[in-house]
């Protein structure tokens, strides 16, 4: 298997689920848990141009804008990330819209993300 060269991964990042649980009064805490034990490395990037914003109208007439993004990792068992999931890159979020494996070489998985709507 090939593998993916180590200077074009530049950004540390940790990927992360929503564990299931419960606090002391019995309601969900939701906390979010890291899947990896550390950070991995991994590519950012952001298209140009503001065809890659999305706008929505929410409740009480609120605008947000969400920014299209996409990370590339090296491969791993792709089973183990699912959309929904996020991913934190320093004090930026990135939540996981789909998982777009490289089933011909297995050499990466790249994930589309979305920033700045509703930060992780």
């Amino acid at each position: 298997m090939a593998s993916i060269a180590a200077g074009s991964l530049r950004s540390r990042i940790c990927i992360q689920y929503r564990a299931a649980g419960q606090d002391d009064h019995g309601q969900p805490n939701g906390a979010w848990v890291n899947l990896t034990r550390g950070s991995i490395p991994a590519n950012i990037l952001f298209p140009s141009g503001a065809g890659y914003i999305r706008q929505e109208t929410v409740s009480g007439g609120h605008e947000l804008s969400q920014a299209a993004a996409s990370i590339r990792i090296r491969w791993i068992n792709r089973h183990t990330i699912t959309a929904g999931m996020r991913i934190v890159h320093g004090s930026k979020i990135y939540e996981i819209k789909a998982v777009l494996p490289d089933e011909q070489t297995r050499k990466y998985i790249d994930l589309a993300v979305g920033y700045g709507a509703n930060n992780g």
